[in-house]
């Protein structure tokens, strides 16, 4: 076992261990989210045979699916680590990973294979997200079990440095790649981002050789106590699988919600949502995480001091109190004329409900034909925010620019249920030219204007959601370490860390999007990442035990 070590700095061996774990789990990590820093792209790339928003929609279930394996992973890889080993486990997810990604960048688009090449994807994303289920809790497990016990919130917490540190990679590496290539990163660029990791893929191999398997393992082998049947120990007996249901409605799902929303959700809200510049709005998150990520160490030392639970469920009830106002600032500062043009000259859509179709469809075969549907759609397309008003059963859907009277607009849709194709395609283009003539004329800007936006309050309010991020992260891994016994803790912490981040989270994106899609509010879809941590607050408030000086579970 590890010697105390609580007093002064990292020895060499210790050093090593961190670096050589957190430098391939960040090559992983950049694997995993290239696909999401480049959902806009790969929604016109794979999904070009479906309407827009159902085809940003799928983009980003795509992107969920990787999301959706994770806890199957963990199961798969977490009871091979608890069997053979952490450092042969995480050897394997890797290679999985890299291959995989790199076959992303070689995949033919929609246009060249059709419907096979989103099929493909998904499966490629499938394989991501099994690797990365194994890869976490291997990594987190591995340097919490070389750690002193009084440090192990400091020494896991460079391992949750990683995830971002991957995202802030993939974000330069698209940077870099947009302005080398400029119109041509949109065309075939994009895929040289994904290319690259080849060449991560052989770095990351070649430090994770030089591993030594962890001395809690070793011990636990050597005296005869590894489980034989980690899944059956870890989830078949109710004390063990309590407490896995307590780290993951407790601890883990409000600490995903909190970690996407703070990153992934802001990125899409700024570039979807707000219309602000793909670059400028890469820029903008890159920026936040120089500034925040040194706080996952601080928050993770912290927790050495204070404790975890404290710690994280604080950030959590935080979140809950500012994620709304900290979004609306966010329109306030990055499109400041959307804001304008919503106080001054709101928009409803007036439609017999049952006329409205929630306009989501997998495989791009319906058509959303409806007067109703086609309004919506329209200002989905426009990224414009709007209210739902009843109107009788079987009248079109009209759309009313303005707060009613006589100075209000008001457009009527049309029923596209009885057109052919082209016929529909037409009418659409003609209703949507008419819409943009009159949100114009409400002063609804197409685009964000990138000259008024204020980057200094932007940065601070992204800089913000980035530093609760790293308070919910920077200590989970050493809560979830030490909640679980050795010889089972590969598994057992996996799997929560992961229905946590690949459900609760990962599907955090789309869900809350989805919500915006239907309702037309642009922050109603902060409701779901907000009622989720508050839940985390309530239950692990309530239930879970603090760990910190704890003796470990035998």
């Amino acid at each position: 076992m590890t010697t105390d070590g609580s007093r002064g700095g990292l020895d060499r061996s210790h050093r090593k261990v961190i670096l050589a774990s957190s430098l391939g789990t960040v090559f992983e990590w950049y694997d995993f989210y290239l696909y999401g820093s480049l959902s806009a792209i790969i929604s016109r790339q794979f999904f070009s045979g479906v309407n827009e928003t159902t085809g940003f929609i799928f983009a980003l279930l795509a992107f969920a699916a990787g999301f959706f394996v994770r806890p199957f992973g963990a199961l798969v890889f977490g009871r091979l680590g608890d069997l053979v080993g952490r450092k042969h486990t995480f050897l394997v997810t890797i290679l999985i990973m890299g291959a995989s990604t790199a076959a992303v960048g070689l995949l033919p688009a929609y246009e060249t294979i059709g419907l096979a090449a989103p099929v493909i994807l998904i499966v490629l994303r499938l394989l991501q997200g099994l690797a990365l289920g194994g890869e976490y809790g291997g990594a987190a497990t591995y340097v919490a079990e070389h750690a002193p016990p009084a440090r192990r919130g400091l020494y896991t917490s460079f391992i949750q440095t990683t995830a971002t540190l991957g995202l802030f990679l993939s974000l330069l590496v698209i940077l870099a790649c947009r302005l080398v290539l400029g119109p041509d990163f949109e065309a075939w660029g994009w895929r040289i981002p994904f290319l690259l990791s080849v060449v991560l893929l052989g770095i990351s191999v070649y430090i994770r050789l030089q591993l030594q398997e962890s001395p809690a393992f070793i011990e636990v082998k050597s005296a005869g106590r590894l489980s034989t049947a980690p899944l059956r120990e870890a989830f078949g007996q109710w004390g063990n699988l309590k407490v896995v249901l307590l780290a993951l409605f407790g601890a883990t799902a409000g600490q995903a919600v909190v970690w996407y929303g703070g990153q992934f959700y802001a990125l899409f809200f700024l570039e979807k949502i707000l219309q602000v510049e793909s670059g400028a709005a890469n820029l903008v998150i890159a920026a936040a995480l120089v500034i925040g990520t040194p706080f996952f160490v601080v928050f993770g030392w912290l927790s050495d001091r204070i404790g975890r639970k404290v710690v994280v469920l604080t950030g959590c009830a935080i979140a809950v109190l500012t994620y709304f106002p900290a979004f609306q600032a966010l329109t306030k500062y990055a499109n400041p004329a959307l804001r304008e043009a919503v106080a001054t000259a709101p928009v409803t859509v007036v439609a017999d409900p049952a006329d409205c179709s929630f306009q989501f469809d997998p495989v791009g075969r319906k058509a959303f034909a409806s007067s109703c549907d086609v309004a919506k759609a329209a200002l989905a397309k426009a990224g414009v925010p709007y209210s739902n008003e009843a109107a009788p059963a079987g009248s079109l859907a009209v759309v009313r620019i303005g707060a009613g009277g006589r100075d209000a607009t008001t457009l009527a849709a049309f029923d596209g249920r009885a057109l052919d194709k082209p016929a529909f395609a037409a009418a659409s283009a003609q209703f949507g030219a008419q819409l943009k003539a009159a949100l114009a004329a409400a002063r609804y800007p197409a685009k964000a204007d990138m000259s008024r936006v204020a980057y200094g309050p932007v940065i601070a309010i992204c800089t913000w959601l980035v530093l609760l991020v790293t308070m919910v992260y920077g200590p989970i891994a050493a809560w979830l370490v030490e909640l679980f016994p050795t010889r089972i803790r590969y598994t057992s912490m996996s799997l929560p860390y992961h229905l946590g981040n690949g459900w609760f989270g990962g599907f955090l994106p789309v869900t809350s999007f989805a919500i915006v899609a239907a309702t037309g509010d642009i922050y109603a879809g902060l409701w779901y990442p907000v009622v989720v941590a508050a839940i985390t607050v309530g239950i692990g408030g309530l239930a879970l035990r603090e760990t910190r000086g704890a003796p470990d579970v035998d």
